[in-house]
This record gives structure tokens, sequence and C-alpha cells, in this order.
């Protein structure tokens, strides 16, 4: 919106309206105003959903300081929409297909959320939105997001190619010159690093344009369904999940950067990808956003996100990941959220699998999601076969100790370009 006035006023030698033309200063605008906007009306966005007696319904699962949760507002993940979505719209340039899809996104899930978090508290319906209805909405994003991808005219790549020299070793990486589509994508841990859909199709003869349409939007549906489920479920602690996040987008923004950059993307061999440097804006707006929420998500918490922010902070993640073509980075960079969903299938699993063997349900951790697992009181594991001593861990540091985590995925993640 902006940056339409300010290049027609830098057309007319207005002084200092050229800065809008550099990547950095959009970016740097765009954290500022998302962490003043979630700060500021975070309070005045608190005070009404208390005035709505819109409350966390807590059930007494036995854990440290639960309680005390009870009547807490939810769908606090409003603050975070509106604060990624205004400075997005005022610093971005909204004609960029990535822009488009990135604000797509957010708004489908922020609704899909909030709908949910609807039925539980109004409707008093514990368990929300039936699931599969959530699957269905998922699976309607992957496909709008997983079609523009494949058919825009505008989402292309400049490849990255490997000069290796009789010593078969790799002198420099060049970027190709010409701008092509392409379903490639970054692999990590391997010398040649882009895999491309293509190849999963490459027994499908006539139809190998099809089943690589089909394969590449499967994938994309996929993903975007893990990542938010996966962000939902760790949404358990205050300020886990805007936390995690936050340093998510840390990471993505960079890989945004290095990949819209011809030098950077040829210094780490990848694929240059023309207009994604608008993406830094939408990842330092997320960035601050989330970083604003945690001014009142922080412990002990002022307000909840709900589904409304849990699940569209995972889908931001998903599709901002497939777009700059690291979404096989997902499981380390994300692996807080791959974790805790992990823990609730293997928890799940191991339960049905006993309760079918020995006629009586036995668990691994003592409960999940695995954050939960450190709160509770007893033994390690139920199982008798694994039981041994167990410290209840506070929440706050319990919730530090899985940002310093996420610090961590997020530095290998952006090292696995260098180690081939």
């Amino acid at each position: 919106m902006l940056y339409d006035l300010f290049t027609y006023l830098d057309s007319i030698d207005v002084p200092g309206a050229g800065m809008f033309k550099y990547i950095s200063f959009r970016s740097g605008m765009a954290i500022v105003f998302a962490l003043f906007i979630s700060t500021t009306i975070g309070r005045k966005i608190i005070d009404i959903l208390q005035k709505k007696q819109i409350g966390e319904v807590v059930r007494d699962l036995g854990l440290e300081g639960q309680t005390s949760k009870k009547g807490t507002p939810t769908m606090g993940g409003i603050i975070i929409i509106i604060s990624i979505m205004i400075p997005v719209l005022l610093f971005a340039r909204l004609n960029n297909i990535y822009i488009i899809l990135m604000l797509i996104t957010t708004l489908w899930l922020g609704i899909l959320g909030f709908v949910d978090d609807y039925i539980k508290v109004f409707k008093k319906e514990k368990e929300g939105l039936h699931g599969k209805f959530k699957i269905v909405a998922q699976i309607g994003l992957g496909l709008i997001v997983g079609m523009t991808l494949y058919l825009s005219p505008e989402v292309v790549i400049r490849e990255n190619i490997e000069v290796v020299n009789h010593q078969n070793v790799v002198e420099e990486v060049q970027i190709h010159h010409q701008e092509t589509k392409s379903t490639k994508t970054t692999i990590p841990f391997i010398k040649n690093n882009n895999f491309d859909y293509a190849w999963l199709a490459s027994w499908a003869g006539a139809w190998k344009e099809e089943m690589t349409w089909l394969f590449f939007v499967l994938i994309v549906i996929f993903i975007v369904t893990a990542v938010s489920n996966g962000s939902n479920l760790t949404d358990g602690l205050d300020g886990l999940a805007a936390g995690s996040s936050a340093i998510i987008g840390g990471a993505l923004g960079i890989f945004a950067y290095m990949s819209s950059h011809v030098q950077f993307a040829s210094f780490l061999n990848i694929m240059f990808l023309p207009g994604t440097e608008e993406l830094v804006i939408f990842a330092t707006a997320f960035i601050g956003a989330t970083i604003g929420f945690l001014w009142y998500n922080s412990y002990p918490a002022q307000v909840f996100m709900g589904d409304t922010g849990s699940l569209t902070l995972g889908g931001i993640i998903a599709v901002f990941a497939v777009i700059i073509r690291k979404e096989l980075l997902i499981p380390i960079l994300c692996g807080v959220f791959l974790v805790e969903s992990l823990s609730v299938m293997i928890q799940v699993a191991y339960f049905k699998f006993t309760r079918k063997k020995y006629g009586v349900g036995r668990r691994i951790f003592k409960m999940t999601p695995l954050h939960h697992h450190f709160q509770k009181a007893g033994n390690a594991g139920i199982d008798a076969r694994i039981q041994r001593p167990f410290q209840i861990v506070p929440e706050s540091k319990l919730v530090v100790r899985f940002w310093l985590i996420g610090i961590m995925l997020a530095v290998i993640t952006i090292v696995t370009l260098k180690i081939r």
C-alpha cells in the first residue's frame, strides 16, 4: 500500500521517499509496527475478551499451576493476526504472488481457528469444531497453495549450477541466468541439493506432468496439515508456541532473504527465487507479532492464543517454507512441533497396542503432548517396565528450555545448507 505511494513520491523527487525501495528499511518498519500494534492493541483486546467472559475452560489433569489458568481470556490469536496483517498491508508489495498467498493463509486459518474457539467458548463444546471439518479446511488451503505455486507463471526459479573441477570438487556455484517453472526444492545433506518432485512421477510416462502436479499438491497438503496441527499441540504452556514460532520465523526470514539475493544464493548453493524478498517483510511482521504477543502471553499468561493463533502460526510456517522451497528442512527447523506431535502419536499407538495385547492399556509418557510429561508428578512411565523417578520442571523453566532447543534447531537448519 505505502510502497506504491512512496514509489510515486520518489518519481517526483520527494526527499526520503526512495527508502521504500529497500527491503531492509521496509522489513525494519514491519517488525517495529508489528511490535507496537501487538503491545498496544493487546491490552484492549484482552479487556474485551474479559468483558465478554471469553475464558479458558480448564480440565483438572493434575498439572502444576493448572487451576490458576482457569478463566484466562482465550482467542488472543486475534492480536497476532492483526499485528501481522497491518504491517504487511502497509509495507509489502501487495501485487506479489507470495505475499497474496501468505495473506490468504493467515486469514484462512485464522477464521478456522476462530470458529473452533467460538464453538468451545460460546457453545460450551470442549472438543470444538469437529476434526473432519478442520482437515477439510486445511486440505482446501493446501490445494490453493499447491495449485497456485504449480500453475502461476509468476512462480519461477533460477537454478543453482555447480561448477566441478577434474577432481570432482565444486569450485563455484553459478546461478542460471534464465527463469524457469520448476517443481524443484532444496534437500539437506546432499551435494547436488535440488530434489525434483517430477522424479516421483518418472514412471508415469505420458501422465508424468499430471502425476507430478498430484504429488506436489498432496505433499503441500500434508505439510500444511501436519505443521498447523503440530503448532496447535505445542500451544499448551504460557509462551511456548509463540516463542517457538518467533524463532522459526527468524530462520525462515533468513532463508527468504538469502534465496532472493543472487550472491547469497550462490554462496549457500541454493536456487535463486525472484520475488521472495517481499517475504522478508512478512517474516519480520510475523516475528514482531509473536514477540509482542509474548508481552501478555509469557508466564503467567494474561491471554491465550487459542486455536485462532496456534493453527494460524503453524499454517504460516508451513506455507512460507513451501514457497521458499525449504519444506524438507521442516523436520529439523520445526523439531519442537514434530516431537510434540510424535509424542501424542506414540502414546496413542502404544496404548492401543498394549490394550489389545494385555487387556490393559499402558503408556510411555506420563501425559502428552510431551511438555505436559515434564509437568506431571510421578514416575516417567506408567508402564511398569519403564518406570523411573522424575522431577517436575517448573513451567517457566520448561518453556525457556524448549525455546533454547528451538534456537539450536534453527541454527542447525541453516548450517545444514553447507553440510554436504
